[in-house]
């Protein structure tokens, strides 16, 4: 993980897919963290237009997951 300078939003990567849902699952991404991988042609994106990444957040959170759809993360 790191953060940049002028970054404010963390970063992940490159990162494969079940290290990814790991950390969904353990709370160390969220959907406005950005994140690198041969899926994403090693572009950084955030995790939230990553439509399976956001079904296993939505899974593992539940109560996040509306706040985040209506942009209220806590």
């Amino acid at each position: 993980m790191s953060h940049g300078w002028f970054h404010t939003t963390k970063r992940i990567g490159p990162i494969s897919e079940p290290e990814m849902l790991l950390r969904i699952d353990r709370g160390k991404i969220s959907p406005e963290t950005l994140v690198q991988s041969s899926k994403t042609r090693q572009r950084w994106v955030p995790m939230s237009t990553i439509e399976p990444a956001m079904r296993r957040w939505k899974e593992s959170h539940p109560n996040e997951a509306g706040d985040a759809a209506h942009g209220q993360a806590s």
